[in-house]
């Protein structure tokens, strides 16, 4: 049962801005390792990424439909929980916190390479 605190309502918060500032960095990543790819793959690489995209979006449409089934107040973990068991939530929950850890360095280095390219007095580590 919801408390009155944690009941669902629509709204934007600094902390989804955030969020979404951080999604255009990593739009920017994927400009720079589709470059890299396809100098080196070719045009085929353009359907795999067409691939890969259609797969993100049922995967985002099959979260969309959990939500509303079954509102929660928690991360997307929780339906993996109630769905497949605890040891799936707890697994996926680790996972994506090991995702970030991974990303933020990388995302970091490609924000570094944009920059030189702009101003060559940034130095890339």
């Amino acid at each position: 049962q919801l408390s009155q605190s944690q009941d669902l309502g629509a709204g934007l918060k600094s902390r989804h801005v955030t969020m979404l500032s951080i999604a255009g960095v990593i739009g920017a990543s994927l400009f720079v390792g589709s470059s890299v790819a396809i100098a080196e793959a070719g045009p085929a690489v353009l359907l795999a990424y067409l691939f890969a995209g259609l797969l993100v979006v049922m995967i985002m449409r099959m979260l969309a439909e959990m939500a509303v089934a079954t509102p929660d107040t928690g991360s997307f973990s929780t339906y993996a929980d109630k769905a497949i068991g605890r040891w799936a939530g707890y697994t996926i929950g680790w996972l994506y916190w090991w995702f970030w850890v991974l990303v933020i360095p990388l995302e970091a280095n490609i924000a570094a390479i944009i920059l030189h390219s702009w101003v060559p007095g940034v130095p890339v580590w």
